[in-house]
Parts: structure tokens; sequence; C-alpha cells
């Protein structure tokens, strides 16, 4: 059976401070682009989760199986239901890794969906959701599958519906690191928490936007450039967006990108 997991933008990301178990508190709005990797699922009657074949993506790799959040997520489900049938799991990617667009994350969502499903656990979305939560914060959104707020570590999920837009998303190149976004001592904690009623007419900002600027010249240069067209960072980065009324307008200041950038023109989903 073969899957798809969707991308995400984060529309702003505000980080309201730092919690006891490590973590922090954020706010942001949840967007559902169409970009998608692809998942093959086939079960298993010996119950071993495999990986296969290896990823072909060069930042993915280097991975092993133990560190695949696919291949964890399966194991993850297969162990907290005491089932006795495994999987056989290869995925094909087009999210670029590192990007702030929840590609991971996304993998493991859908994988816990479709083996909920192909296992015939019949678990409801919360409690996959709940599980998925130990495996990443961006995790429940791709097990709920619609446009949310979120707060708390991202999992306290509102669903939201937003006007039908098309983007542009942009990645120069380079692999940010989650961890070491939120470890920098230059990233700001303090941001004052929103209310449903008071999301921000204009997307908001990102709090994690000065520091990846600082620790990433080439996505500086790609907030710079398109800056006319009011670009913003998505999640942690690397990835740029900027936001369209339609798909010929995204894909024209798209021809005007340097060559050495990936770009993508997509279209926002209500849910998937």
């Amino acid at each position: 059976m073969r899957y798809l997991a969707p991308a995400k933008l984060n529309l702003f990301l505000h980080i309201t401070g730092r919690r006891p178990d490590g973590f922090h508190n954020l706010e942001t709005v949840f967007q559902l682009v169409d970009l998608h990797d692809e998942i093959d699922i086939q079960v298993r009657d010996d119950a071993a989760i495999v990986r296969e074949p290896p990823p072909l993506d060069p930042v993915l790799a280097g991975l092993t199986e133990d560190a695949d959040l696919t291949v964890r997520a399966a194991r993850l489900l297969q162990q907290a239901s005491d089932i006795r049938q495994g999987a056989s799991i290869h995925v094909t990617k087009h999210i670029p890794a590192g990007g702030g667009l929840g590609g991971g994350s996304s993998d493991a969502a859908t994988v816990l969906r479709a083996l909920n499903d192909l296992w015939q656990l019949h678990w409801p979305e919360e409690r996959l959701a709940d599980l998925g939560l130990q495996l990443g914060s961006d995790v429940p959104v791709f097990i709920h599958g619609r446009n949310a707020f979120a707060s708390g570590r991202g999992e306290v999920l509102t669903p939201v519906s937003l006007q039908p837009r098309w983007f542009l998303i942009v990645h120069p190149g380079v692999a940010v690191s989650t961890r070491e976004i939120f470890t920098d001592p230059r990233l700001t904690r303090d941001t004052p928490p929103l209310t449903m009623r008071a999301l921000p007419p204009d997307g908001g900002r990102n709090d994690c936007e000065a520091v990846v600027r600082a620790r990433h010249p080439e996505v500086a240069s790609a907030l710079d450039l398109l800056a006319p067209h009011g670009a913003r960072l998505t999640g942690t980065g690397a990835c740029v967006f900027t936001a369209f009324g339609d798909r010929a307008e995204a894909a024209a200041v798209a021809q005007e990108l340097p060559a050495r950038w990936r770009s993508f023109v997509v279209r926002g989903a209500q849910d998937c």
C-alpha cells in the first residue's frame, strides 16, 4: 500500500517559554501543503520492522534503522499494541530534510496511521497522537491531518480554516538542526501568548529566524531575496516561503531564483 505524507508550513512561530521538561512552549499555525513524501508499506507475518531499501536522500542515507523515525514509529506502535505482525517500509523522499517542513514527523505519523489500518488496531486519532508525541512535537498535527493553531509543545491543537493560497517554498541547500536552534542562547523565549481571536492577520513572525539567519548565511540570503514578497521562515528552517493568490504568480517568482536553490510551488490544503 502507498501512502502520502504531506509537508507543513508554520505561518508563524512564537516561543513563549521554556518548560521544566526541557522542551519549549510555542504557538503556531500549521498549514498543510500538497508536497508529499511517498511511503510504501507491506505487512509482514514475522514481526520484523524493516526499512527497505536504505534511503537515497544524502541527508538520510547515514541514518541507522534505530534512528529512522518511520522505523521507530512502527516499532513503537507494535510494542504499544502488542501486535505480532511486522512491516516493510519504503520511503521516497520529496520533502527536504532539515527544512522545517516536518517531513520526518509527517513520515512517522503516516506510518502510525497506515499501520493502525493495516494491522486492524482501530485506535482513535487521539490515542495515536499521544503515542506519536513520543517521536516529535509535530507528529500529532499530521496524525489529525488538519490545519490547526497549536500551543504547548505543538500538540495542543485547535482546527482552523485557512483561505486557499499558493505557496512558493525555497530550500537554499542547507539542513538546519532543530536541536541546535532551540539550544542556541540567542533564541528569544519570552513572546507573550496569543489567543485564537488574536492570531496575527499578516502571518506573524518566526522567533527562530534571527538565530537561523546568524547560523546559516544561505538562509539569510533567501529571506533577503524574497523579502519583497513577504518571505518567512518555516519552523526552525531552512526553508523559506511566500504566499501568493495564484499558481502562475508563484511560478514566475520561482523562475527568478538562483539555480543552486530548490523551489516548490505548492497549494495549501485544508486536510490530508
